[in-house]
Order: C-alpha cells, then sequence, then structure tokens
C-alpha cells in the first residue's frame, strides 16, 4: 500500500497521535541541536504549541501514513502575510518515527505535500542537523531536478523551490 497524507485539523484521533509523537521528535532535534537548549519545548508549552498548530488557519497539520497506519506528521505553515511575496509555503515541522525510517515514507510524504501545497517553498534545517540537511537535500534533488536555491544563515540552512501540483516520476 503506498505513502499518503490526511488532513489532520478536524481529527481528534489524528491530533492524539501527533501529540503522542511530538516528545520523540523534540529528543531527535535534541540530539542534533549538540544540546544548545534550543529544543526545549516540554509540557505546558507543548500543549499550547499544539493548540496554535490545530487553530491558526495559516497552519496544515497532516498525517503521513504507510498502509493507512500512521508514520508521521508534518506542519505546512503559510509564512506572515508581509512574506508571501516570497513565499507561499513553509515546511515548519516534518517527522517520521523511528520504526518507519529508510523505507521511502518520508520521501514519498514530502513529494506528495508538495504536490498538494503548490507554489513557492522555504525548508529550513539547524546547520548541525546532519541527517535533516542530507534527507532534504536528496529530496529536493530529486523533486525539483537541482533546480531549487540553498543558503545557509545564522545557524540554519534554507532551501527554496517551486512545486506544482502534477505528479512527479520517481
Amino acid at each position: 500500500m503506498p505513502v499518503s497524507i490526511r488532513d489532520a485539523l478536524n481529527s481528534p484521533r489524528d491530533r492524539q497521535w501527533i501529540q503522542a509523537q511530538y516528545p520523540a521528535y523534540l529528543e531527535d532535534l535534541s540530539q542534533t541541536s549538540m544540546n544548545t537548549g534550543i529544543f526545549p519545548a516540554t509540557g505546558e508549552v507543548q500543549t499550547e504549541l499544539m493548540a496554535r498548530w490545530f487553530a491558526d488557519d495559516s497552519s496544515y497539520p497532516l498525517i503521513i501514513l504507510k498502509n493507512e497506519q500512521p508514520a508521521g506528521f508534518a506542519l505546512v505553515s503559510r509564512p506572515p502575510r508581509n512574506r508571501r511575496d516570497l513565499i507561499d509555503f513553509r515546511m515548519a515541522e516534518f517527522f517520521i518515527a523511528a520504526r518507519s525510517r529508510r523505507l521511502g515514507i518520508g520521501r514519498d510524504a514530502a513529494q506528495l505535500i508538495f504536490n498538494r501545497f503548490a507554489g513557492s517553498w522555504e525548508i529550513t534545517e539547524f546547520v548541525h542537523n546532519k541527517t535533516a540537511v542530507s534527507f532534504w537535500r536528496a529530496i529536493l534533488l530529486e523533486y525539483t531536478g537541482g533546480k531549487y536555491k540553498e543558503r545557509v544563515m545564522h545557524g540554519e540552512v534554507h532551501q527554496t523551490f517551486v512545486s506544482t501540483n502534477r505528479q512527479r516520476p520517481r
């Protein structure tokens, strides 16, 4: 069965799954942040953050499915109105559960997301998160045929590109 994505906005079950996985996501980020304390969102902060994801009309929380079972989540967001002339969408969060990694699920999900939200995109990774930087470079090279821009500033890698809603060959 193929990978699919589902809008989690109106599903209490999907929201609960994301909330249950969020600590593992933060743990992954803390492992790659060189213990700088950049990703300390726990408890109350995490609850408030989740509430914003599901209340903000510029956020699109998604569940990533493999064989109709949750395998990860993504949060696509629209930038502030004053930046929308440059970027339509931003990959705010992207997580594949450990048991579902290295199976192509993340690659397939990213392509589905880019196709669903056609427009100009920005993806940002912490420069020390070598796994994420490598992942997104490989995804974007395949998806865009190398037609993306990358810059490093303020400790982050920023990739920008344009997606369409047409299917891409693998």
